[in-house]
């Protein structure tokens, strides 16, 4: 990681940053990364921030600190959502994947607003995927949209660009999303 930026794994002790970069003042915030949580699409666009707040302290509760933050010094630039993909049900269903209990997803990324077309994401990922190699994670999926001019809103799985960049070769070809793969 270079200069003062550094990737760490959420804790409980950084329960604190992963709130500050899931606000209201974020136009993506709102969800707190509960989207692959919740059991359908159809009622999740629906949900307030309040009800999606209240999963995340759920899952908290549960020991469920699933991802990373990119810092630089001590202030929060963005969060990735990457834990054991067989874990989030509908994110496995929506692909029709079967179950594999080695295979990792990275399934949300949120980067700051005033922090974004600056390389966060890249970072991000690259700290990531240094920390899953050192973990002996054997591979990662992810799976972004099917075209690269996407609106803030239409991100939050990472930009298609951002993992062939960074060696993700396509897995499964879906109509809107796909699924990309790397080997650690």
């Amino acid at each position: 990681m270079d200069g003062s930026f550094h990737v760490e794994a959420l804790s409980e002790e950084r329960i604190p940053d992963f709130y500050a970069i899931h606000c209201d003042r974020h136009d993506t915030g709102w969800c707190y990364c509960v989207a692959w949580w919740v059991p359908d699409w159809d009622s999740f666009s629906e949900r307030s921030a309040a009800e999606n707040r209240a999963k995340r302290e759920r899952l908290f509760e549960q020991g469920q600190y699933d991802g990373y933050l990119l810092y630089k010094g001590d202030v929060v630039q963005a969060w990735a959502q990457v834990g054991l993909r067989d874990r989030l049900e509908k994110l496995r269903a929506s692909f029709d994947l079967e179950p594999d209990p080695e295979v990792f997803a990275l399934s949300c990324i949120l980067v700051r607003p005033d922090r974004r077309g600056q390389g966060m994401a890249r970072r991000l990922l690259d700290g990531i995927l240094e920390r899953l190699r050192e973990r002996g994670v054997p591979r990662l999926q992810a799976f972004p949209k099917n075209h690269d001019e996407l609106d803030a809103l239409e991100v939050w799985t990472g930009p298609r660009g951002l993992y062939t960049r960074a060696g993700f070769r396509l897995r499964e070809q879906g109509e809107v999303r796909s699924v990309y793969q790397i080997d650690l």
